[in-house]
């Protein structure tokens, strides 16, 4: 075979056909078990590897020789054909029962010599070794050998035909007229062997004592029961079992079977056939271990489901929203009135650019309008994107892996209803949103927050651990779906692996998206830097017509020029809320463009997490079950 694969023929030619297939499908059972012995149970490779350890041995024994045993039950005449075939009494027959107590073997000699090894491996032992009486060279090759019965009352006996039909290229069972129909003969060897049926013959002996046409009848009923076997019968050229009628006593028969077997030793392709049954009957164990009910992988759409539930764990659209809130919060610092500004900051309200309408306020991220928490509008002089993002980062592992679920402590919810204490939202981040802000909104320096008077303080941060799990979850039931069971426990085993580490690199990158947006956006767009000039300029034509009108008031000035000062205060006081309003509707397409950014580039962090420490490792366990599919694809011959 090929160089290096540890099988090489004797330089003696031989089927290339049969053999260059025989040797790819050897070549792809090896690998298929190098592949599998960590994914698999050592029992259900056994029967694989003692296949490969059999076309080892035998391979490097002479190809040359073909070894067919006689086999058959107590007083079926096998030993009697035997000696018909070797033309001599080589074997002993005769009435005491059972007669054959060790195999006898009979070789014809080829034109190399190598049947030493071969009756060495088949434990014949040398005394029992004998050469036919008229060395014809029709049947040049041959080793012929007589089994003990295969029913005999002696168990060895038994133990020993069914070790040696394990190791020969052939079989000839030899059947007799009384008990060709045994069930033993039928249950045991036959319908098992089915698969073998190209190097198997199936003698009827003792014809000699069928009156009549009774021989063709049993012939013909012994068909039909090989074909309710399942054994392929070799007729009209197919390949199959032969089925012959003689009598070993009478000679009647022996010269067709003589011919038959002649024929078949000089194609020299016996033990390439039997291997190929033997990986036949292998794969076919492996079947159910190897073989997918449906298509398997991973789909684009459950790819996309579990990018959302980690944006979701995250809180990619809470970041979002409150990376909008911050942009509106910045564009009114810097376009806004003074007075207004003023205000504000005495006040210590949330900025009046943000539309509750739209999610995105002092309300909260999700909730409707009255159902008030910390997260926008008690935390005074820091971002909301610092607000939101602390409460959607995931807390680390504890030591149980994935578990563990998360409250909020506030004094009002933000879930579906919005009302009482610590009611439950729709998700993990609304959950992460409620046990992050409390009455109070003061941010601990571990993440956690403060409840009100006499309730403990919660680490809003495990809220969004079940989301995770809920994600894991299903993209490892989704990439398992239609796996044989070793497989799917392994995709899993990988995905639960990557799970351990997720928590804590999904929190890593919810840190660095807060880092990232605190302070507000990185580049001042433009048109601020106009609107708070105009701002200043409306503020001092508001200031000098205000002074104006004083001196009317007081008589330092003119007292009918009372327009010159109206004029100059009435555009500052008008034109500067016309001019913030103005701005508030600019503002909101570059604030929403500008949080979408900040959740998108959230939502990409978390995937690449998702991807790299589980979709990856499942991939790779569906990739080698893909190879060690296309192996047992080729080992199988599909």
């Amino acid at each position: 075979m090929a160089e290096g694969s540890g099988y090489r023929w004797a330089e003696d030619g031989g089927r290339q056909a049969v053999r260059g297939g025989l040797r790819g499908r050897l070549d792809a059972l090896r690998e298929l078990i190098a592949l599998s012995r960590t994914r698999l149970d050592g029992r259900a490779l056994e029967g694989a590897g003692r296949v490969l350890e059999t076309a080892d041995e035998r391979y490097r024994l002479s190809g040359e020789h073909t070894v067919v045993a006689l086999a058959g039950a107590t007083g079926s005449g096998k030993s009697s054909l035997f000696n018909a075939l070797a033309g001599a009494n080589r074997s002993q027959v005769g009435p005491r029962r059972p007669t054959t107590a060790e195999p006898v073997a009979c070789v014809w000699p080829g034109s190399r010599p190598g049947a030493e090894g071969l009756l060495h491996r088949l434990g014949v032992p040398t005394h029992r070794r004998h050469a036919p009486a008229d060395g014809s060279a029709e049947l040049r090759g041959l080793i012929l050998i007589d089994l003990p019965d295969h029913d005999s009352s002696a168990t060895e006996h038994r133990a020993q035909v069914d070790r040696m039909l394990e190791l020969v290229d052939a079989v000839i069972w030899v059947v007799d007229p009384e008990k060709y129909a045994d069930a033993v003969l039928h249950e045991r060897y036959l319908r098992p062997l089915a698969g073998y049926a190209e190097v198997m013959f199936v003698v009827l002996n003792q014809v000699d004592r069928l009156p009549g046409d009774a021989a063709d009848q049993v012939v013909d009923d012994l068909r039909r029961l090989l074909d309710e076997d399942g054994l392929a019968l070799g007729e009209h050229g197919e390949p199959g079992a032969a089925v012959l009628a003689l009598s070993a006593a009478t000679g009647k028969g022996v010269g067709e079977l003589r011919e038959a077997l002649g024929q078949f030793v000089a194609e020299r392709g016996a033990a390439d056939r039997r291997l190929a049954a033997d990986v036949d009957a292998a794969a076919e164990r492996l079947r159910s271990v190897y073989v997918a009910q449906c298509p398997v992988g991973l789909t684009e759409q459950a790819r996309a489901e579990f990018d959302d539930r980690l944006a979701e764990a995250v809180g990619a659209v809470a970041t979002g929203r409150a990376a909008e809130r911050d942009w509106l919060r910045h564009a009114e610092r810097a376009c806004g009135s003074p007075w207004a500004r003023l205000r504000g900051r005495r006040g210590g309200r949330g900025s009046r650019w943000e539309n509750p309408g739209s999610g995105v306020g002092t309300t909260g991220v999700g909730a409707p309008r009255g159902a008030t928490t910390g997260a926008g509008a008690s935390r005074r002089g820091r971002s909301g994107a610092e607000r939101a993002v602390r409460g959607q980062t995931c807390a680390g592992r504890d030591e149980a892996g994935l578990t563990g679920t998360g409250s909020g402590s506030g004094p009002t919810g933000t879930g579906r209803a919005g009302s009482g204490r610590t009611g439950t939202g729709r998700s993990g981040v609304r959950q992460g949103l409620r046990g992050q802000a409390g009455a109070s909104g003061h941010l601990r320096a571990d993440g956690s927050s403060a409840g009100g008077v006499g309730e403990p303080a919660v680490d809003g941060r495990a809220a969004a651990r079940p989301v995770v799990e809920h994600a894991v979850r299903a993209v490892a039931g989704e990439a398992a779906h239609g796996l044989p069971a070793p497989w799917a426990q392994a995709v899993r085993e990988a995905a639960e692996r990557g799970a351990y580490g997720l928590p804590e690199a999904l929190d890593k990158a919810a840190a660095a998206a807060e880092e990232s947006l605190r302070g507000g956006p990185a580049v001042k767009p433009r048109w601020w830097t106009v609107a708070a000039s105009l701002q200043g300029l409306l503020l001092v034509l508001q200031v000098v017509g205000v002074l104006w009108l004083l001196g009317v008031v007081t008589g330092l000035g003119d007292g009918t020029d009372w327009i010159s000062g109206l004029s100059p205060a009435a555009l500052g006081a008008v034109g500067g809320p016309a001019l913030t309003w103005l701005c508030r509707a600019v503002a909101r397409g570059p604030a929403r463009r500008y949080g979408q950014d900040a959740e998108r580039r959230l939502r990409g962090a978390a995937a690449g997490c998702g991807r790299a420490r589980v979709l990856e490792p499942v991939a790779a366990e569906l990739l080698r079950y893909r190879e060690v599919r296309e192996q047992y694809a080729v080992a199988s011959g599909v």
